[in-house]
């Protein structure tokens, strides 16, 4: 294709993208020599925990040509979630219900990105013919929010997210590595300047510093990868925080100018955005597999599940419904679930032996 076709069809994409519901849609190359050194020194300091994929592979995370052959060019895309504009941390001062992280709140987004993508892919071939293409959203070793930066979707903060001057960052990321060589957008330029209102706000002082997150510490981290005990120091840090914690975004200035999504599927589902940590708690395993059909919540399962409420329930207002609550599961629940039941029942002075 002549450079004025290419023009042309990089528009297009554009185009059809925000037909499919993408809120931007933008083009880099493929270097990501820039972000080589901090990524290996990140892994190298341990910060990425228990998330061995992330220190895996790193070849094809740094040269995306070796994960797909022939790869120029990646189609960078944002679908904003968040369905209103709201940026409080009130719901954290709620102690007796689940704060569960707005991205996790509807359907998964994996599904529903893929597809747009696919269709996305499809439009393009239906147009120029068949091209070599591969559709990525939150999998396989891509740095996302590298390519997000780089054509210009937005910068990465201090708080690690991606940011964007006109949307704040309640939105979803995926790419289409593509072996067009399609013309290239400008990448964004950093605007958090001097505020640091995230990095103070975490209540795991999980951020080493500016851009630097130690995984470990975060709660994210801790109520969605971490698959064994949650440690001591954390448990009351963590408040009614269930699944995810979205604090430092919360408190972005950049969030002022979110634009709730339409997107139904976004919705929340089954209450999760209101939900008593007690009523949660008291789901069997089969009400969770029903409930958590199609959300991201399933893949940490029920043991995890049970082991997150009961340390919201250590944290939470002091009832009879709440002591019932843990008690009913005390003996029946698996070793590492029990331990966190003892825990939140040490909270409200009940010790092992009452």
């Amino acid at each position: 294709m002549s450079d004025i076709e290419l023009h042309s069809l990089a528009s297009a994409i554009k185009d059809w993208g925000a037909e499919l519901g993408f809120q931007q849609v933008a083009i880099t190359d493929i270097d990501l020599s820039h972000y080589r050194s901090s990524y290996q020194r990140w892994i190298e300091e341990g910060c990425h925990g228990e998330m061995q994929y992330m220190a895996k592979n790193q070849d094809k995370r740094f040269f995306p040509e070796k994960l797909v052959e022939g790869t120029a060019r990646v189609i960078s895309m944002r679908m904003d979630y968040a369905k209103d504009k709201s940026n409080s941390l009130a719901p954290m001062e709620d102690r007796d219900t689940a704060y569960i992280a707005r991205y996790a709140r509807g359907r998964d987004y994996h599904k529903l990105m893929r597809k747009r993508l696919q269709r996305l892919a499809e439009k393009i071939q239906s147009e120029i013919g068949e091209f070599g293409y591969r559709a990525f959203v939150d999998s396989a070793p891509v740095l996302e929010r590298a390519f997000a930066e780089k054509s210009g979707l937005g910068w990465i903060g201090k708080n690690t997210m991606l940011i964007n001057k006109q949307a704040g960052s309640w939105f979803f990321l995926g790419e289409l590595f593509t072996d067009l060589a399609l013309p290239i957008d400008e990448p964004a330029s950093d605007h958090c300047g001097s505020c640091r209102a995230c990095l103070d706000v975490c209540p795991t002082n999980a951020f080493l510093g500016p851009n630097k997150m130690d995984a470990t510490r975060c709660i994210s981290y801790l109520t969605i990868e971490l698959r064994n005990s949650i440690p001591l120091e954390f448990r009351k840090a963590m408040g009614n925080r269930v699944f995810g914690c979205d604090d430092c975004q919360l408190v972005c200035p950049w969030n002022k100018f979110t634009q709730p999504s339409d997107e139904s599927d976004f919705s929340p589902r089954h209450g999760l955005d209101d939900a008593a940590l007690v009523d949660l708690f008291n789901w069997t395993e089969q009400e969770f597999l029903e409930r958590t059909a199609g959300s991201p919540i399933r893949r940490i399962g029920y043991a995890c599940w049970l082991r997150n409420l009961a340390v919201g329930l250590g944290n939470a207002d002091s009832s009879a419904e709440l002591i019932a609550a843990l008690e009913a599961r005390r003996s029946t629940a698996p070793p590492m679930v029990r331990e966190h039941i003892e825990w939140a029942l040490g909270q409200h002075g009940r010790s092992s032996a009452q």
